[in-house]
């Protein structure tokens, strides 16, 4: 079989390593078993952390052993890695509420058997630590000036770093001498945002038990112009169907960059990279059949075939092609509602959709001629949306360019 190694840094995922010969060797003769760490922030994993569960499945499917660490003990603390602000600290509810649906997230694309695949949470652990007996063991292999020079404590030194937020390192560093320990883990992975934080994990195992461990990082999801992906106006693109429903994540996908198309086919598909060379190698609007496969083939892998079916459906009927339009985002309301004279004003309509956040967005977005209704476009905020402008029952509402939403009478 394929080095995992080499299958990785040919789709690109790649960005740092330790020791890159020694680990690529190590992958290539033996079962490794490697982690990555999920902090429950959210009641659910969005489509930048899709990416990390990518390379899991890839090298689960390599015969790799993959440990999902839950991180209800780190998150009590929250990594300052690439945040300008300290996290919000979550109370111990949600804290064990997110957890329970990033536990269901992850088993739903990773084998969690306890043979070719574990789950485990820190906070079995860092919950229970003797302070006294944790500094004389473990914060005496850490040096503080070593520790102000890593990216992630730079970037915070000048708007301020609390001890909390300090302690991180030291945590996800103890959390692979842990697991170095229990399962035998020779490699961290993660994101490249985590280099530093990898590092000092890599260290305490060599010198707290002369192990040798491995760390590698990959790219994290952005745009050709490198901005993150996986943000849209009305927020973050989730991997939970009741945050972002699969039609959203088709049509967030489907209407990508043409330039990262390729980018998103490599990290986020299965797909042979012969057949993603050949789908990009076109020209004009031919790149659209690319953006198609790719938003089929993610919505597949995180909703099943079924949500990916109905997705291409209803965004084929969009565009004018056979297929099922009630399968897109759709609102039903009382056709009371926009009966009589009045009807309903469009910015309460389009709050009721969930389409604006507040009153003002709406306001801004008809001045800017961003809603249109029923391919009309709404020249005044305070227009009035009778029964009239329905057709059999059913009124299509376009945000922006990209986002449709309908509206059906009961």
């Amino acid at each position: 079989m394929e080095n995992v190694f080499d299958v990785l840094k040919a789709r690109g995922f790649i960005e740092q390593a330790t020791h890159e010969e020694e680990l690529r060797e190590l992958l290539g003769k033996e079962s490794v078993t490697f982690y990555i760490g999920f902090d429950p922030t959210a009641d659910s994993l969005h489509i930048g952390h899709f990416i990390q569960i990518m390379v899991m499945m890839h090298m689960q499917r390599h015969g790799h052993k993959p440990i999902a660490l839950v991180g209800d003990g780190t998150v009590k603390v929250g990594d300052p890695s690439g945040k300008t602000e300290m996290r919000q600290m979550l109370v111990y509810d949600t804290i064990n509420a997110n957890a329970a649906k990033i536990k269901r997230q992850l088993q739903n694309h990773l084998t969690i058997d306890g043979v070719s695949g574990f789950m485990d949470n820190n906070a079995k652990w860092l919950d229970h630590l003797n302070y006294i007996e944790f500094l004389r063991e473990i914060g005496s292999k850490f040096s503080v000036n070593r520790m102000l020079s890593a990216e992630c404590f730079k970037s915070r030194l000048e708007r301020g770093l609390s001890f909390l937020e300090f302690n991180y390192m030291i945590m996800q560093a103890y959390d692979f001498l842990e697991l170095y320990r229990r399962y035998n883990c020779k490699m961290q992975l993660g994101g490249n945002d985590q280099w530093s934080n990898i590092l000092a994990g890599v260290e305490l195992v060599r010198k707290a038990d002369q192990g040798e461990v491995f760390g590698l990082t990959f790219k994290l999801l952005t745009t050709s112009d490198g901005r993150k992906m996986g943000k849209t106006e009305a927020g973050a693109i989730w991997i939970d169907p009741e945050k972002t429903s699969p039609y959203e994540l088709f049509q967030y996908f489907r209407n990508v960059e043409d330039a990262d198309v390729e980018n998103c086919l490599r990290l986020l598909t299965f797909l042979p990279l012969e057949e993603i060379e050949s789908l990009v190698q076109v020209e004009g609007s031919e790149i659209n059949k690319a953006k198609e496969i790719l938003a089929y083939e993610i919505t597949n892998t995180i909703h099943g075939k079924d949500e990916a079916d109905k997705a291409l459906a209803a965004a084929r009927a969009l565009f004018g092609n056979s297929g099922d339009l009630a399968e897109m985002p759709t609102t039903e309301m009382a056709a009371a509602d926009f009966a009589g004279g009045d009807g309903m004003n469009i910015v309460d309509l389009l709050m009721a959709a969930g389409l604006i956040s507040s009153k003002g967005e709406g306001r801004r977005l008809i001045a800017q001629k961003g809603i249109t209704l029923g391919g009309e476009v709404v020249e005044s905020h305070e227009t009035s949306v009778g029964a009239d402008r329905f057709e059999d029952g059913a009124l299509m509402i376009r945000k922006g360019k990209k986002i449709y939403h309908r509206i059906v009478l009961k």
